[in-house]
C-alpha cells in the first residue's frame, strides 16, 4: 500500500455513512478502513452505498 492511501481522505455520500451506521459500533472502524482500502483499489475517491454493498458481499457479512 501507498503512503498516500494513508493519507488521502475519501469523501463518503450520505447513503454509505447510512449503511456503515449499520455495521455494529464494535467493528465498524474495521469495516470503514476495509470499505476505503476497497474504494482506493477501484480507483475511487467516494464510497458510494453500492460500494459498501459489494464489500458487505465480499467480506461475507
Amino acid at each position: 500500500m501507498r503512503d498516500s492511501d494513508l493519507t488521502d481522505v475519501l469523501e463518503w455520500t450520505p447513503e454509505a455513512k447510512t449503511k456503515l451506521k449499520n455495521i455494529p459500533f464494535f467493528v465498524r472502524a474495521q469495516a470503514r478502513g476495509r470499505i476505503e482500502q476497497l474504494a482506493r483499489g477501484a480507483g475511487q475517491e467516494v464510497v458510494t452505498a453500492e460500494l459498501v454493498e459489494q464489500a458487505r458481499l465480499e467480506f461475507g457479512q
